[in-house]
């Protein structure tokens, strides 16, 4: 198989081949969700028929997500199929492209992966601990004192 079918769009300057920024950001959206509804890439596996190992691999962007495993991942994680797209960071859509503008460079770590602080596991957790709070003055109350222990908003 080509590696461009594998996914692999971006060659480095190394002449290694790295895969597509629109696959790695499609990924992202995937473990967001699954990790959102406190599922593991074994359970999603299962339900899409698929080794967590496979899982691993459309979430790392490294394996491309075609049409109809991306409806089975809508219907399996509960969203429209355009939540995988949403928050796309401008020039994704053309990244790779030659002539098409920029962009995606300044949005991704030295990995590939997004800097995006909503994807990261820390904060998964403190959604999800949050929610678990079943008290809703609580919970409020929670809230506030987080946000009093941050800077100021301007």
């Amino acid at each position: 198989m080509p590696r461009a079918a594998a996914g692999f769009d971006t060659v480095s300057e190394t002449g290694e081949s790295r895969p597509s920024p629109i696959d790695v950001h499609v990924g992202s959206r995937i473990r967001l969700r699954r990790t959102l509804m406190g599922m593991s890439q074994e359970r999603l596996g299962e339900a899409l028929g698929l080794t967590f190992q496979q899982v691993q691999k459309y979430e790392r962007g490294v394996n491309r997500v075609g049409a109809s495993r991306l409806y089975d991942l809508s219907r399996i994680l509960d969203v429209p199929i355009s939540f995988f797209f949403d928050d796309m960071p401008s020039g994704t859509a053309h990244a790779g492209t030659p002539g098409a503008p920029g962009g995606f460079a300044e949005t991704i770590d030295g990995f590939g992966q997004a800097e995006d602080p909503l994807a990261k596991r820390e904060t998964l957790e403190l959604v999800r601990a949050y929610y678990r709070i079943t008290d809703p003055a609580i919970r409020r109350r929670v809230f506030d004192l987080i946000k009093s222990m941050g800077p100021t908003e301007n």
